[in-house]
């Protein structure tokens, strides 16, 4: 599975952190940046093209880290096909992909540690979209409205 990550100046530390981690477990990361720390970078510069990414299916899930997770996931929801959210717990983590097809995760560098980081996109990458008939309803919905 080819995973898309990136970050803004606000979670540099943790993108690094994380792209290490998945890397050693066998995943193909594709990095979007920042690739330095800069304090005057915009998140959705980083986050869009990861989104889009995602969007046309060029990575299979991507991992977005601003420094709170808000900014990151409201960019990413701008684009169609994706489905992204912050998220702070692993019940989310892995019900988010398996009943709303979530594809993307938002993360808080300055929120959350490495060790939560890690437990939820392990939970994220390990679930799988279950289509049942009431999921795909509700997925019908909402790409309608990206119409």
């Amino acid at each position: 599975m080819t995973i898309g990550i990136a970050t803004d100046h606000g979670g540099i530390e943790l993108k690094r952190q994380l792209q290490n981690y998945l890397e050693q477990k066998g995943f193909t990361i594709r990095d979007f940046g920042a690739f330095e720390y800069d304090a005057q970078d915009d998140f959705p510069d980083f986050v869009i093209p990861l989104a889009r990414a995602v969007g046309a299916g060029e990575v299979q899930r991507g991992i977005a880290v601003c420094g709170s997770g808000v900014g990151a996931s409201i960019a990413a929801n701008k684009i169609n096909n994706v489905r992204a959210c912050l998220i702070t717990e692993t019940y989310s983590a892995r019900q988010g992909v398996e009943h709303d097809d979530l594809n993307m995760i938002c993360l808080g560098g300055r929120v959350i540690g490495i060790a939560l980081a890690q437990e939820l996109v392990d939970n994220f990458l390990a679930a799988e979209y279950q289509a049942l008939p009431r999921q795909l309803r509700r997925m019908g919905k909402i790409a309608d409205l990206e119409k």
